[in-house]
């Protein structure tokens, strides 16, 4: 699958990179997962399940997107799909890349 690029970085998501919750996003969690609203775009996300939103959450805690991944405990089977919604939320400027 080819990498998925922000539009405010142009930085394609990669799961060996360090990501976080982008800071003008905040998180509401709901029972099928979460809200996530961006103040500065006005764009409103849903996280269509509480492991994906437990990924996003430790993003800012783990070296990497795979290492949230792994350590919200999504199997390596489902890996495809949770890099497909990171992917999803990269693009519409919901997570960033970490930088140090």
């Amino acid at each position: 699958m080819p990498p998925t690029t922000t539009p405010s970085t142009g930085v394609p998501y990669d799961a060996s990179l360090p990501w976080a919750l982008h800071p003008q996003v905040a998180l509401r969690p709901e029972s099928f997962g979460a809200l996530a609203y961006h103040f500065g775009t006005r764009r409103l996300s849903f996280l269509k399940s509480r492991t994906l939103l437990t990924v996003v959450e430790s993003l800012a805690d783990q070296p990497t997107g795979l290492k949230a991944c792994q350590a919200a405990g999504v199997a390596a089977e489902e890996l495809d799909t949770y890099e497909q919604a990171l992917g999803a939320l990269a693009e519409s400027g919901m997570i960033c890349e970490r930088v140090a």
